[in-house]
């Protein structure tokens, strides 16, 4: 009545151990990002007035409140495409499963 169960057969190959954890693409959009996240809080940066007593409205500007923090959410979008991308396996690899 109980039929028993069928085993996959076991690789003797040895896991594969060292080596980088993403490819060429991964690091490079990583730095892409984080560039565009360093850029975004430089935009952010505000121009600060001489005089303590004098009020400056250019803090409030489209650049510092809106755009720079747009451009941080962009990099950090771009690091997480990176972190999630994963090349396609050539045809002739996937032949050989």
């Amino acid at each position: 009545m109980n039929k028993p169960l069928k085993q996959k057969p076991v690789s003797k190959e040895a896991p594969e151990t060292g080596g980088l954890v993403f490819g060429k693409t991964n690091y490079l959009l990583l730095i892409i990002g984080v560039g565009v996240i360093i850029l975004g809080f430089i935009l952010m940066v505000g121009k600060g007035s001489d005089d303590p007593n004098v009020f400056d409205k250019n803090i409030f500007s489209f650049r510092t409140t809106t755009l720079a923090p747009i451009i941080v959410l962009i990099g950090f979008i771009i690091d997480g495409i990176a972190i999630m991308y994963r090349r396609s396996a050539s045809p002739k690899n996937r032949n050989a499963e």
